[in-house]
């Protein structure tokens, strides 16, 4: 595990570590803070055979890091749906409820009733104290 010096590099490196094995690929964030107020960020990728980390204490490389982030993250929103993924949900329930008598339905009552649990739940009793 060596740590690459340029940011450029490192990007390019990552992002075609990923393209190359992405079921497999990680990748970490660590943020550290120092006694001194300074901080260090470390990024690591990695796929279990190579391994590639970059960390640096300015903050010049936050808007990078937040570039970095948003590529993989798209790279890693592209793949295709698994067909549990697919299955077609039920209907969606509608969940407003009349606001008005003139708008509820003439066989339903002008006053909405919940018709869900209610909101409240049971209190628990406190264990006896052995003596």
């Amino acid at each position: 595990m060596v740590y690459i010096s340029s940011w450029q590099e490192y990007q390019e490196a990552a992002e075609a570590l990923y393209e190359k094995s992405p079921t497999t690929t990680r990748y970490c964030v660590k943020w550290r803070q120092s006694a001194d107020g300074a901080g260090k960020l470390v990024l690591k990728i990695t796929d279990n055979t190579t391994c590639l980390k970059f960390k640096t204490h300015s903050s010049v490389y936050l808007n990078r890091f937040d570039a970095l982030n948003l590529s993989l993250m798209q790279k890693m929103q592209n793949r295709r749906p698994t067909q549990a993924s697919i299955a077609p949900s039920p209907a969606p329930v509608p969940t407003t409820l009349p606001q008005t008598p003139a708008d509820a339905p003439a066989g339903q009552p002008s006053t909405p009733t919940p018709s869900g649990p209610a909101s409240g739940g049971v209190k628990k009793k406190k264990p006896k104290k052995k003596k």
